[in-house]
């Protein structure tokens, strides 16, 4: 499974800024860090995200088609990490909501960084 992800970043100072304040709504604290590296996560162990300079020295771009989803324990921490985003300067790129039909319990909002990486935080489970 899925150990972490890493996004890069042009603007060190402020992507971390951003993800301390974004990933302390679901408990995400530093778990690694130096000079152009530092990793959340929430669970001893589990899953994380990341930001990272581009190893190579490039302007760190976006991947077209790639997103990193945050786990939320229900739907009203999705509407919080949503809303934290957006007030942190992300853009949006799908309100809080079901996804996938009227029998789906899958709820998610998506947005992207201040880097225009996309994220969404999701929760699945009935209401």
């Amino acid at each position: 499974m899925l150990g972490y992800i890493s996004v890069g970043t042009n603007d060190f100072a402020k992507a971390t800024a951003f993800y301390d304040a974004l990933l302390s709504v679901v408990g995400g604290k530093r778990v690694w860090e130096d000079d152009s590296f530092i990793a959340w996560g929430n669970t001893p162990g589990g899953a994380g995200i990341a930001i990272a300079k581009p190893f190579n020295g490039e302007p760190a771009t976006v991947g077209n088609g790639v997103m990193a989803a945050i786990a939320a324990p229900d739907r009203t921490t999705v509407d919080k990490i949503y809303e934290k985003a957006l007030s942190l300067g992300a853009t949006d790129e799908g309100e809080p909501g079901l996804r996938g039909g009227d029998d789906s319990t899958f709820y998610a909002a998506y947005f992207r960084d201040l880097d225009g990486n996309k994220l969404n935080a999701f929760y699945m489970g009935p209401a």
